[in-house]
């Protein structure tokens, strides 16, 4: 009789993140470093998170295929920017603390 291994779940949705960012501008520890931000944040819901070299200066932040961030159009992102774009699209519900409170503050 063999051993049967034991299986993993998939997991019901795919939750991908990607940052593309460009490699002539030097951008890599920029992106690394949002990416570190993000996975942090989002340890559980992600189940991938990429860099992808481009080049042309761009620095575009993807959810599931989606730009939620290009630089070209909004400039650099602040991570809490970012933190709630990807929350609003893989945890609706998930409170970022101090960052949703810097988004309810008004000038």
């Amino acid at each position: 009789m063999s051993e049967q291994q034991p299986v993993e779940p998939q997991p019901v949705d795919r939750q991908r993140v990607e940052i593309e960012y460009c490699t002539q501008c030097r951008w890599l520890p920029r992106a690394a470093w949002l990416a570190q931000e993000l996975l942090t944040t989002f340890e559980t819901e992600l189940t991938e998170l990429a860099l992808k070299p481009g080049k042309g200066g761009v620095f575009v932040v993807r959810v599931n295929d989606e730009v939620v961030w290009d630089r070209r159009e909004q400039g650099f992102p602040e991570p809490t920017a970012v933190k709630r774009l990807v929350r609003d699209r893989v945890a609706p519900g998930k409170p970022l603390g101090h960052a949703d409170r810097a988004a309810d503050v008004s000038p």
